[in-house]
């Protein structure tokens, strides 16, 4: 009985976050918030929330980095001002743009699952971040061709695309690059 106990009690406790976990995790928060506030404006802002989801996710792993997408979701949500323009609410996510903010999340857990999988060696973190990123590219247009067609009028696929991520995938795959280098510095700190 004792061995069911202390196997318990050390699962409970792999699986709760230590303090400096939790910190990372809201200070990763903090930096995807950041990150979007640096904007160029455009039917779909470029900013810098790509990066700070691709560092999170390369710091902290990605349960834990997933964890911190989520809660600057929240915090967009309950209308806190850390989207893009300094934007919050749930309104922002119900927008034309919302789908890329979801996408973020499912770009985490597409990172969590693809690491857990094949390890964190660099081809694999690579490998994860690419396909989170074209999930986030493929949830978010798929929301934003649904609201646009809701508030203005229907549009065909291509021209979505040529507006929500063409423009983006050389910025995009620059602030991947740019996350595997920093992540690959950084780490041994965190």
């Amino acid at each position: 009985m004792s061995e069911i106990t202390e196997t318990t009690n050390a699962e409970i406790k792999k699986s709760r976050f230590s303090t400096k976990e939790l910190v990372f995790t809201a200070l990763m928060a903090v930096i995807i918030a950041v990150c979007s506030w640096i904007s160029i404006p455009a039917t779909v802002p470029f900013t810098l929330q790509t990066f700070g989801v691709f560092m999170a996710v390369g710091l902290l792993g990605g349960k834990k980095g997933t964890l911190a997408i989520l809660v600057y979701i929240l915090l967009g949500a309950v209308g806190v001002p850390v989207f893009a323009g300094f934007s919050g609410g749930i309104g922002i996510l119900f927008g034309t743009t919302g789908g890329y903010i979801v996408g973020f999340l499912l770009s985490g857990l597409v990172y969590w699952g693809v690491t857990k999988a094949l390890g964190e060696q660099l081809v694999s973190v690579i490998i994860a971040m690419v396909l989170g990123l074209i999930v986030c590219y493929a949830f978010g247009t798929i929301w934003f061709m649904v609201v646009y067609a809701r508030n203005v009028e229907s549009i065909g696929l291509v021209t979505a695309l040529g507006w929500c991520v063409f423009p983006f995938i050389i910025p995009d795959a620059i602030k991947i690059a740019l996350a595997i280098l920093l992540t690959k510095q950084l780490k041994k700190y965190v």
